[in-house]
């Protein structure tokens, strides 16, 4: 327990910090691809083709989530935040007291003619343990729980299927049902970008703080036909 009570139990709205209207400064320039990190576009910076989508992923600490995505061929940008909480706007400091209700979310920017959702979920769900609920190892508070917010239909069915086949695999190694929260990123609400220092802090940082790595299992992608996938979103693992 901590001054502002239990961080891996989710925040009532009207308990929410109530956060600032100003938005956190970035760069904008990827340090690695070179890109823009931001949809609009940066001066010096790579902007995003046309056609390009975006999937935003949590899982665990964003630094070594990040570094996981940005390796990954197709993928055009990376960027971290804060998502799927109230309060607008927070500081890094205000997420981690417990009090906003985001997750430590990673923007992924792809170029679908070149990988896929499926593809970027593999990897998504290869790399960190989805039945822990609100933590990530020794990484433990809401910030840190399992979520997928997805922003097309095909990424959303995607998401499902994969979490339904990667179960059974969790299950015949001995692991637990996955908590992972998969619903719109509308849903979800806005973006918020988080502090420029964290934007690809493992390329800045090389000998920085990372727990991600693969967990030893294989995701089985291609497996379920669509039909097979329900028609409404749906919210897993949520924690009471």
């Amino acid at each position: 327990m901590s001054m502002f009570g239990n961080k891996s139990q989710m925040v009532d709205a009207d308990r929410a910090l109530a956060g600032r209207e100003q938005q956190m400064p970035v760069s904008g320039r990827h340090t690695v691809l070179g890109s823009s990190t931001v949809p609009q576009g940066v001066p010096g910076a790579a902007a995003w083709p046309e056609g390009t989508q975006v999937l935003y992923l949590a899982f665990g600490c964003f630094w070594g989530a990040e570094r996981i995505m940005w390796r990954q061929p197709g993928v055009i940008a990376t960027a971290v935040g804060y998502q799927g909480g109230y309060t607008p706007n927070p500081s890094y400091e205000e997420v981690c007291s417990g009090r906003t209700g985001h997750a430590e979310v990673v923007l992924v920017a792809y170029d679908p003619a070149k990988t896929s959702a499926e593809q970027l979920l593999k990897v998504f769900w290869e790399n960190h343990d989805p039945t822990q609920g609100m933590r990530q190892g020794n990484d433990v508070g809401t910030q840190y729980r399992s979520a997928v917010y997805y922003t097309t239909d095909e990424q959303r069915q995607a998401a499902l299927a994969a979490r339904d086949a990667f179960a059974k695999v969790l299950h015949d190694n001995g692991y637990g049902d996955p908590t992972t929260e998969i619903r719109a990123a509308e849903d979800a609400g806005p973006f918020y970008y988080a502090e420029d220092y964290h934007q690809q802090y493992l390329d800045k940082n090389p000998g920085g703080y990372c727990m991600h790595g693969p967990n030893g299992m294989t995701c089985p992608v291609g497996i379920v036909r669509q039909d097979q996938v329900p028609s409404q979103q749906v919210v897993l693992g949520q924690q009471g």
